[in-house]
């Protein structure tokens, strides 16, 4: 699986309107999220939580840019 990041609208119907078109292969269907700006903006101001962080954990995720559990558990200073 792979990210693609765009932008695009949202119209009166609920539909999403991208601002440019995808550049894939052929039609086939997708998994979609959404970031609204009202809720991007309150999540900015939670402690600990950035969209922007998130956005880059995710893409980090998706590429297989990951650490293995236990490494995480050996670099910590949890006893």
């Amino acid at each position: 699986m792979r990210a693609i990041e765009t932008t695009g609208t949202v119209n009166e119907q609920g539909q999403l309107c991208l601002d440019q078109p995808l550049d894939v292969a052929e039609p086939q269907r997708v998994r979609v999220i959404v970031l609204l700006a009202e809720y991007e903006a309150e999540l900015e101001n939670e402690e600990g939580f950035s969209a922007t962080s998130f956005r880059q954990s995710w893409e980090q995720a998706m590429t297989g840019q990951t650490l293995p559990l236990s490494q995480l558990w050996e670099d910590s200073d949890v006893g």
